[in-house]
């Protein structure tokens, strides 16, 4: 009987640590602000936009996606992608890059796009 508490003990322990460990791993901050972003040693989220005015560039022999973004207060930064372009990429109203910035510009490990709303359309055709 004491050594199915002493298991019991042992199982409960180890759930814990582990969902402590993925809960401070889970921490990555968003960040607007490209100068911030520049400044950090440690990967976060970078939201902006897309600057449609420099053209995207697909590497088919590196695997690799770039483009530039632009934050709120209208700073820049490279973005390098190691995959394909995302779909509708170039319908996104916002992006939201997921690495860090080393090397003069930001390595992402994860883009999201967030385009416009088909519902949004059709509330402004309905008004």
């Amino acid at each position: 009987m004491k050594n199915k508490y002493i298991f019991g003990g042992i199982i409960i322990t180890v759930f814990l640590a582990i969902m402590v460990y993925l809960f401070t791993q889970s921490n990555i901050q968003y960040e607007s602000n490209f100068q911030n972003v520049m400044t950090k040693d440690k990967v976060c989220k970078a939201t902006g936009s897309w600057v449609k005015t420099k053209n995207y560039e697909v590497d088919k022999v590196n695997r690799t996606f770039s483009f530039f973004m632009m934050d709120d207060k209208g700073n820049e930064m490279k973005v390098v992608y190691d995959g394909t372009i995302p779909n509708n990429f170039e319908s996104a109203k916002s992006v939201v890059v997921t690495g860090q910035f080393k090397d003069g510009y930001f390595h992402a490990r994860d883009i999201l796009t967030k385009c416009p709303s088909k519902y949004q359309d059709e509330k402004i055709k309905s008004s």
